[in-house]
């Protein structure tokens, strides 16, 4: 079987931060910025609380089986639970979107690679 690549975004709100909190996350903002945006298998927090509370973090799995997205989202949102309930952050809205990269379409560049090996 071929190993398949997921990509998974868990949305969320932070909810009652603390004064203490906020600081904490503006503070370690530039780390968190959505141009250092990436998919990683420990996950990728980003955020931009001076334009709203929303975050995202950014996780890439892998699993043999179509059906094994299932999975790797469930872990996707415990891991983003973990790490915000461990540091004291409130949160709500989790939601997830997950994309199974043998899947998604190919762009203009790689039609071309493909196109051209043929």
């Amino acid at each position: 079987m071929t190993t398949r690549t997921f990509r998974v975004m868990v949305r969320g709100v932070f909810d009652g931060l603390t004064d203490e909190q906020r600081a904490e996350l503006l503070a370690a903002a530039p780390e968190h910025d959505v141009l250092r945006a990436a998919f990683t298998r420990e996950g990728h927090l980003s955020y931009d609380l001076s334009a709203r509370a929303a975050f995202t973090f950014r996780f890439l799995d892998e699993g043999e089986a179509e059906e094994d997205i299932l999975e790797a989202t469930e872990r996707a949102e415990q891991a983003a639970q973990i790490w915000l309930t461990s540091r004291g952050f409130g949160f709500k809205n989790l939601r997830s979107q997950a994309e199974d990269l043998s899947q998604a379409p190919l762009g203009k560049r790689q039609r071309r690679a493909v196109n051209a090996a043929h």
